[in-house]
């Protein structure tokens, strides 16, 4: 990626509407994760290092820390391999409640032996979902990092996450939907006509379209039935490009970033990490 049952009723909607961006960074953000521990801040956790593919360990910590590689206060987080700053805290058009950032990471694509970022991520869950995964508490981020079962619990969990990506270069529409295509196809078997529509949506949201340095994807998910896209020139989405209702779209583009290969270790490492520091 240059960049990524039963089945509800089939429907692919793109929303008409024009969507006036947010701020990304409103005055003073609270983090409803770190009410639960009465905690001041959350530093990220880890990154994928360039250099041999090394991973990076700085956990997430509950408590304020001068000493963290990453760059973070009560209202945004920096992941320190792209300097992309990430509210710790989002309200998204679509969800009933404000979601908290869980981790961080960036998507690294070779080109001739050359590493090349083209973005950055940050998961954003549901505080309420740390209740549902009582049977991971005590485990490490490396233990909870291979466990796909977990990853899969909280993806079919039925409180609200969304994928937030933003791009550290310009990169053509056609081309990111082409990688993501690539990625997301394979994890699809059998697609059904409503699969071949939500892709078809998918694909028209990004083809035809520059997508310049800075702008923010996200994906969010409601429920495991239905998954709502969003692009952003500019600060957080007011409304959503288009709602898409395929439980086997949505579960394989979660895979993309959180299954066996993940294209961006770095969040998955990071994720694992922050799950690691609230299930203590």
């Amino acid at each position: 990626m240059v960049g990524l049952g039963s089945v509800s009723t089939p429907m692919c909607i793109t929303s008409p509407l024009p969507c006036k961006p947010r701020s990304n960074f409103p005055g003073k953000l609270s983090h409803p994760l770190l009410a639960i521990h009465k905690f001041h801040s959350l530093p990220l956790s880890s990154h994928f290092s360039p250099q041999k593919n090394k991973v990076i360990e700085t956990h997430f910590t509950l408590k304020a820390s001068s000493s963290s590689s990453t760059v973070g206060t009560a209202d945004y987080t920096e992941e320190p391999t792209t300097k992309v700053k990430f509210q710790t805290s989002l309200s998204l058009p679509g969800c009933s409640s404000s979601l908290s950032l869980l981790g961080t990471g960036y998507r690294e694509k070779v080109f001739a032996i050359i590493g090349v970022k083209v973005y950055a991520a940050g998961l954003y869950v549901d505080q309420s979902i740390l209740s549902k995964l009582d049977a991971w508490k005590g485990r490490s981020a490396t233990q909870l990092q291979d466990d796909m079962f977990l990853f899969k619990s909280i993806f079919e969990a039925p409180m609200e996450k969304s994928l937030q990506i933003v791009l550290v270069r310009d990169v053509d529409g056609k081309t990111f939907w082409d990688a993501l295509d690539e990625a997301v196809s394979p994890r699809i078997k059998a697609p059904t006509p409503v699969d071949e529509s939500a892709l078809s949506t998918l694909r028209s949201i990004f083809q035809g379209r520059p997508l310049n340095k800075g702008t923010s994807i996200f994906l969010t998910w409601p429920d495991t039935s239905k998954m709502l896209i969003a692009v952003s020139l500019d600060g957080i989405p007011t409304c959503m490009d288009a709602t898409i209702e395929s439980a086997k779209v949505g579960s394989a583009l979660f895979d993309v970033f959180f299954g066996d290969s993940s294209v961006s270790p770095s969040l998955k490492t990071s994720v694992a990490g922050g799950l690691a520091a609230f299930l203590k």
